[in-house]
């Protein structure tokens, strides 16, 4: 070979060590913005296990994950009927998981509450796709199919599993739709480890004394034994569960990931009645009014006293909501709280902050037995409500279910390997953390049945993206009864949420339309107004289109002009949060 072709030889080379060398430092780029919490630059390619595991539950294949190393154990603290703006409550959860990770301000429970959005959590779809609709029968545990759930998916990718907690009403009492038995022995498929809180009947005694709703008499199923805690607060002895089983997750060998779903009933009303409890409310016209509240230990009573001054969906010095002429009948039945139902809300919030309290201290001996087992670098951590409550809007006293924001609106903190610190404006649904942790596992669907939920793993380890497509709002209220107008199922609230608008359907015929930029609040519905009519004929096609969705057809995109993009929602939130401060007194 001559010269020349030598050195052409050598200039090949050269190419390609050089190629090979950018490539490398590429790689070593996006490992180390990984490894610092920030985004990658661009993520590797999906593995085949996730891209089939999801091509069914996406409409559009999602940014590939790059996640930070091994699988991470996940924790799921869900937490029973906690508002978003309760968070102030909690300092080491704020300390442990918001400050370490990512805030997200649009978490959302679709149907705020209990039975409904615990079965969304677990099977990864709308209400009116698993049939939970509410949580008395001929509802609640007792119509679940939980032998398939996220359990399930994630015990067969290998997963130890555990539940431990508030599982559903009427859990103990109602019998399994899976066995059609008894359930205060029933496990369901999946889990490695359940501990479950059992609801109760008067009479029982000995291992099935106590409820899931008695702060000081907790009883379980304890992986199938019915096991009863009197005298113990229940929130201690939940967390002391869980810090146990993390202890012994952590020292088996071979090492396996674990998913713990934690769920104490905190701040869910619940007994025994305590003398300062505030009293039923009774009116003039023979009306009643209850201020339900759970109970809290001594130690943390009065903590709350000086900076919770009124319900925090009560006004200072002026009405809730002067004008319900906009709202449905089930609205207007209530006549403007007086001073003493405003004094009674108050407490009602002081009591409801205590047990927050309570919680949150129990809580550190989770985070601390994760730091002393060297697992909390490796923990993927997420925070969050089964629903809102209301605390006095729209002259609510109580209660949820109903569409508005301080029922719908959760609380939504994520933390751990990879996660940058940060806010997240992207919406996110109950039923798409179902997705997300399943996706972050490698883990398949919950269910043979489609899942209505999407991935968000991609905004965890990677940049925020906006609200594309609607998020129906569900209920089945007890005031109102089925009459058409529409309805097709059990339920008779359906709701379309495009991020900007809210229009809401209900079966009497009576509507709501909310411009949730210039009206956070809700406070004045647009339905026939002229300046809005095109948005509702919109939205009522979109109601039409979506409220029986199922699985892909729940995420097809909107018309672009009802897509809001980041900074949009960011300068709504930023705007919600102004006006709420200035109507509620500084909340």
């Amino acid at each position: 070979m001559n010269a020349l072709g030598l050195t052409r030889r050598y200039r090949l080379l050269l190419v390609a060590v050089v190629v090979v060398l950018a490539l490398a430092a590429s790689v070593l780029a996006i490992r180390d913005a990984t490894a610092q919490g920030g985004s990658a630059p661009a993520p590797p390619t999906a593995t085949a296990t996730s891209r089939a595991t999801f091509q069914t539950t996406s409409p559009e294949p999602s940014p590939a994950v790059a996640r930070p190393g091994p699988r991470p154990n996940v924790m799921v603290v869900m937490l029973d009927d906690m508002r978003f703006d309760e968070l102030r409550f909690l300092p080491r959860t704020r300390a442990f998981v918001q400050d370490r990770g990512l805030t997200f301000t649009n978490g959302y429970s679709p149907y705020p509450l209990c039975c409904p959005a615990r079965s969304s959590f677990l099977l990864g779809q709308y209400a009116h796709n698993h049939g939970v609709l509410y949580h008395e029968r001929p509802y609640g545990f007792g119509a679940i199919d939980d032998h398939e759930s996220i359990a399930t998916s994630l015990s067969s990718a290998g997963y130890r599993t555990a539940m431990v907690g508030k599982y559903l009403n009427k859990y103990g009492v109602a019998r399994s739709k899976v066995t059609g038995r008894s359930s205060y022995r029933y496990v369901p498929a999946g889990w490695t480890d359940w501990m479950a809180g059992l609801d109760s009947t008067p009479g029982r005694r000995g291992p099935y004394a106590g409820s899931t709703y008695d702060y000081f008499h907790l009883n379980q199923n304890i992986n199938g034994q019915p096991t009863s805690f009197p005298g113990q607060y229940s929130s201690d002895v939940i967390a002391s569960e869980a810090a146990d089983l993390i202890g012994t997750y952590g020292a088996e060998r071979p090492a396996k990931p674990w998913f713990l779903w934690l769920t104490p009933v905190a701040p869910h009303h619940g007994g025994p009645v305590e003398p300062d409890d505030p009293p039923t409310y009774h009116r003039r016209n023979g009306s009643e009014q209850e201020f339900v509240t759970p109970a809290r230990p001594s130690w943390v009573k009065g903590r709350f006293d000086t900076q919770v001054t009124h319900g925090l969906g009560q006004p200072v010095g002026h009405a809730a909501e002067a004008d319900l002429s906009d709202k449905p009948r089930v609205y207007r039945r209530q006549p403007e709280a007086g001073p003493v139902e405003k004094r009674r809300l108050r407490d009602t919030e002081r009591q409801r902050a205590e047990a927050l309290y309570a919680w949150d201290r129990a809580f550190g001996t989770v985070i601390d037995r994760l730091r002393s087992t060297g697992q909390l670098a490796h923990t993927l951590v997420v925070f969050t409500s089964d629903n809102g409550y209301y605390n006095g809007e729209h002259r609510q006293r109580i209660g949820k279910i109903k569409p508005h924001e301080p029922v719908i609106r959760v609380p939504l903190l994520v933390a751990g390997p990879g996660i940058p610190h940060g806010v997240r404006q992207t919406p996110v649904t109950t039923f798409d953390l179902t997705s997300t942790i399943l996706d972050i596992a490698g883990a398949g669907p919950a269910t043979s049945r489609p899942m209505d939920g999407e991935s968000k793993a991609d905004v965890l380890y990677g940049r925020d993206r906006g609200w594309t497509y609607p998020m129906l709002t569900e209920g089945l209220l007890t005031g109102i009864k089925r009459a058409g107008h529409g309805f097709d199922g059990g339920l008779n609230e359906v709701g379309i949420d495009t991020g900007r608008y809210k229009y809401v359907r209900y079966a009497t015929g009576e509507r709501e339309l909310y411009d949730l930029r210039t009206d956070p609040l809700e406070l004045t519905s647009r339905i026939g107004d002229p300046a809005y009519a095109r948005v509702q004929a919109d939205l009522d096609r979109m109601w039409r289109r979506y409220k029986s969705c199922i699985g892909e057809a729940c995420r097809v995109p909107m018309p672009k002009r009802y897509q809001v993009s980041v900074n949009a929602l960011a300068d709504q939130h930023a705007r919600a949060t102004a006006a709420t401060r200035a109507y509620y007194g500084g909340r």
